[in-house]
């Protein structure tokens, strides 16, 4: 078992109570220096070390057997950020008072905690729902719209359709238009040609982009149509999605809907429009294992930006796996 200290280094102490005072960080902030400066106390007490004098290739196994604990990237350059500002501090502290009293420095040449870096963050996969998750909602959105036939659920069937069929980002659908136009007073950033079942919309970095829309999302947006048509306050909006007052929607009107429909349909997550957006990329590449179209269809300019949907699709290959095969699981026969 580790020995803990009883209580903080003076010098630590000192420190964090500088931190406070003479900066005034915030308490969250200082207790999270505090664990981390006291985590380093420990490691010195359990290899028998003076915390003045602590070398690189200290603190490096150290950082090291914080990995071993399983400690997130994130945690450990944390923690090194800690031990590197409070040696910093003592460096500084030590040097003023030896030119005040005119001699040299008795403690630190440098600090130990230079060049050493937490090991590099994974990369964390985009969420996807799966294919049948993705379908009851849209499922769901669709029903509602045909039960009710009001402005809202209608209107959320061709959202929720289009994302879907389509892997626009929410500002590429909020963009949208229900026709293109190109005049003094308003320029489209974005429009559906209804005949050829074609979105066009500006992407990041202004660049522009068509994405086919298929049928069932065109025969959503349709019926949207009829009902926007009857909407008078929204004869003055080029909006093709609008609220009832006629206005554009805004993002956290489609958040908001989007998160209250997919608990209605049962399904165990949290979904936000991007979800549907990487639930497109990765079932497009499930079926085709086209990565090149995938990539124009979400409109990145590097191929790299797409492929962590071919791990989306490793990751289901997986899963299908794994329930299939009889010797999966440990301890089949």
């Amino acid at each position: 078992m580790s020995k803990l200290p009883a209580e903080l280094h003076p010098l630590v102490a000192e420190y964090l109570h500088e931190l406070h005072v003479l900066r005034q960080l915030s308490p969250h902030t200082l207790k999270a220096y505090c664990a981390d400066l006291h985590e380093l106390q420990t490691f010195a007490a359990d290899d028998a070390i003076e915390l003045l004098k602590v070398s690189n290739a200290h603190v490096r196994r150290w950082a090291g057997r914080l990995h071993a604990k399983n400690k997130s990237s994130r945690t450990i350059a944390r923690a090194l950020s800690a031990w590197r500002g409070w040696y910093d501090w003592l460096t500084e502290k030590d040097t003023r008072r030896a030119a005040q009293a005119g001699r040299v420095t008795q403690n630190l040449v440098a600090n130990p905690v230079d060049d050493v870096k937490a090991p590099k963050r994974l990369k964390s996969l985009p969420k996807a729902l799966s294919v049948e998750q993705a379908l009851a909602l849209v499922n769901q959105a669709v029903k509602e719209a045909a039960d009710t036939a009001d402005l809202e659920t209608v209107r959320d069937a061709a959202i929720i359709d289009l994302l879907y069929s389509s892997g626009l980002r929410l500002s590429e659908l909020l963009g949208i238009d229900v026709l293109q136009s190109k005049g003094r007073q308003h320029e489209s950033a974005g429009w559906l040609d209804w005949d050829a079942a074609e979105v066009t919309v500006l992407g990041k970095g202004g660049k522009r982009r068509s994405v086919p829309v298929g049928v069932p999302a065109m025969q959503s947006l349709k019926a949207w149509r009829e009902v926007r048509e009857l909407l008078e306050k929204a004869r003055d909006s080029a909006a093709l999605f609008v609220s009832a007052t006629g206005a554009r929607l805004s993002p956290r009107t489609v958040q908001a809907r989007l998160r209250t429909l997919a608990m209605r349909a049962g399904l165990p997550t949290h979904v936000h429009p991007h979800m549907m957006r990487h639930s497109f990329a990765s079932h497009v590449l499930q079926s085709s294992q086209d990565l090149r179209a995938v990539q124009e269809m979400l409109g990145h300019a590097s191929i790299a930006s797409t492929q962590i949907y071919t791990s989306l699709d490793f990751q289901h290959l997986a899963q299908a796996y794994d329930k299939a095969h009889p010797r999966a699981k440990a301890g089949k026969a």
